[in-house]
């Protein structure tokens, strides 16, 4: 409605409808953005970057919440730091910054394989399966999540299992030597 009066070029009537609009939605962009457009119009320059300033900032992260671009970079960056404290040794730190960054971005499935990695070498086999069979649901051509879920139901004992692992990759990508190593370490034909 305020549209069609700013263009009838009734801009009080306009004006008093946005303002109607903010009062049962302070958090309404579009109409701080309209209004900082008619005030601009009527020339009080100073109270249209006010609401043009008001909608910058509800456009913005909202208070406490970072952006997604962000929340990723931190992310990765605490996957990057959760790398080194495993290439130290220092697996319960690593275990825990890939834990965080998956808090914060749940969907990379490179750093969920990387705890499972961190957990099966931390002595946590089961909860690193987990970790892998999460990447293989949500990404099924994540080869490396199966081959390692392979070699972490083997180190349980699960030999069977282990051996469908690997097989799977190999009927998916039968060039894939680490499987065929793997098969071969435990007896099994590649083929």
């Amino acid at each position: 409605m305020a549209t069609l009066l700013e263009r009838k070029g009734d801009l009080e009537s306009a004006s008093q409808h946005l303002h109607e609009a903010l009062h049962q939605n302070p958090a309404y962009i579009e109409a701080l953005l309209a209004l900082a457009s008619l005030y601009e119009r009527k020339g009080d320059f100073d109270r249209s970057r006010d609401l043009a300033s008001r909608a910058a900032d509800l456009a913005g992260p909202a208070r406490g919440r970072i952006d997604p671009t962000t929340r990723a970079k931190l992310a990765n960056m605490q996957a990057e730091l959760a790398d080194a404290y495993r290439e130290a040794g220092e697996l319960r730190e690593a275990v825990a910054g890939y834990r965080k960054a998956l808090e914060r971005c749940p969907h990379f499935h490179d750093v969920r394989f990387r705890l499972g990695v961190a957990l099966r070498e931390a002595g946590q086999p089961d909860a690193a399966c987990a970790e892998f069979r999460r990447v293989i649901r949500a990404n099924p051509a994540f080869r490396d999540a199966t081959v390692q879920l392979g070699l972490t139901l083997y180190g349980l004992g699960r030999s069977p299992e282990a051996v469908e692992q690997w097989r799977e990759v190999l009927r998916e990508e039968p060039d894939r030597q680490d499987a065929r190593m793997y098969l071969r370490l435990v007896g099994e034909s590649d083929s």
